[in-house]
């Protein structure tokens, strides 16, 4: 939408600047075949040419401030786009961050788990072992106090 009446705006611009053109061609063609001395005719060939320049400078004007307002406009648009790109990047970065870590937990998580119940076997065996080193003898609890 926004596209299509870009395209209307630029289409008068340029329908403007022939009326201009046409117009200061006119205004020269019927000075020339008007019946008037010399003097006269190029005194109204240097008005006619002065106000089409004054004329074509007012028309510059108004079309570097509409190019002005476009840049400004496409300038936002461009970043906002970008601002929008970036946060979606950096939420997508999260979403794989969280996905490679909840994939890589049951992983390290086994892993763990293996070498928890590892150590702990290692150390019922060594303590297996240190006891059935040892003499073992009758405990009286009752002697103790």
């Amino acid at each position: 939408m926004r596209h299509e009446y870009d395209r209307e705006e630029a289409s008068a611009a340029t329908k403007l600047t022939y009326l201009i053109v046409g117009g200061g061609i006119g205004a020269i063609l019927a000075l020339l075949f008007a019946p008037k001395s010399g003097v006269e005719l190029r005194g109204d060939i240097a008005d006619v040419t002065r106000k089409g320049i004054e004329k074509s400078k007012e028309t510059a004007a108004q079309l570097q401030e509409r190019a002005e307002e476009y840049y400004e406009v496409s300038r936002e648009k461009a970043q906002e786009f970008y601002q929008t790109a970036a946060e979606k990047a950096a939420e997508l970065g999260e979403k794989a961050k969280t996905a490679a870590a909840q994939t890589a937990n049951p992983f390290s998580a086994a892993i763990e788990a293996g070498k928890d119940a590892y150590t702990a076997e290692k150390r019922k065996n060594e303590a297996k072992s240190i006891t059935e080193g040892r003499a073992s003898y009758p405990v009286d609890t009752d002697k103790q106090s």
